[in-house]
């Protein structure tokens, strides 16, 4: 009997490591940019704390017809945001104002935008499940 237990907490255990463990996809489609020029810095955010500071993943896309499309793979299941801005000027950094307003084309997932100030996780903020796709409007 024991070892029947025993046998059955190893397997149980071993299927909900399995699950903890599985990643998603989450593909991410860019437009409305008004140009090709430059590329495109994307930032995959996983907490309110690293939003717009401390990305958990960043890619650099380019903008091919106005428009880019990157795939973050192997993403826990979990609560993330995503910020961009397309580098028009190609100098490999987001300008801003003496304000520190963007000067280029930036967006944020859920199309979020900011009042006196950058957007908020919360409005940024997507639940990864499984798979998914996102659009993002650059503006």
């Amino acid at each position: 009997m024991k070892k029947i237990i025993l046998a059955a907490i190893f397997i149980l255990s071993g299927v909900l490591s399995a699950l903890a463990q599985e990643t998603q996809t989450v593909t991410v489609e860019f437009n409305g940019m008004k140009s090709d020029k430059g590329d495109l810095y994307i930032a995959l955010y996983n907490s309110e704390d690293s939003f717009l500071k401390k990305p958990l993943k960043g890619t650099i896309a380019k903008v091919i017809d106005k428009k880019a499309t990157v795939v973050f793979k192997d993403i826990a299941i979990g609560t993330y945001a995503i910020s961009a801005f397309h580098d028009a000027n190609n100098n490999k950094k987001m300008d801003t104002n003496f304000f520190g307003i963007p000067k280029e084309p930036i967006g944020i997932s859920n199309d979020a935008t900011g009042f006196m100030g950058p957007p908020k996780y919360k409005n940024a903020k997507f639940k990864v499940l499984k798979n998914i796709k996102l659009s993002i409007k650059i503006n």
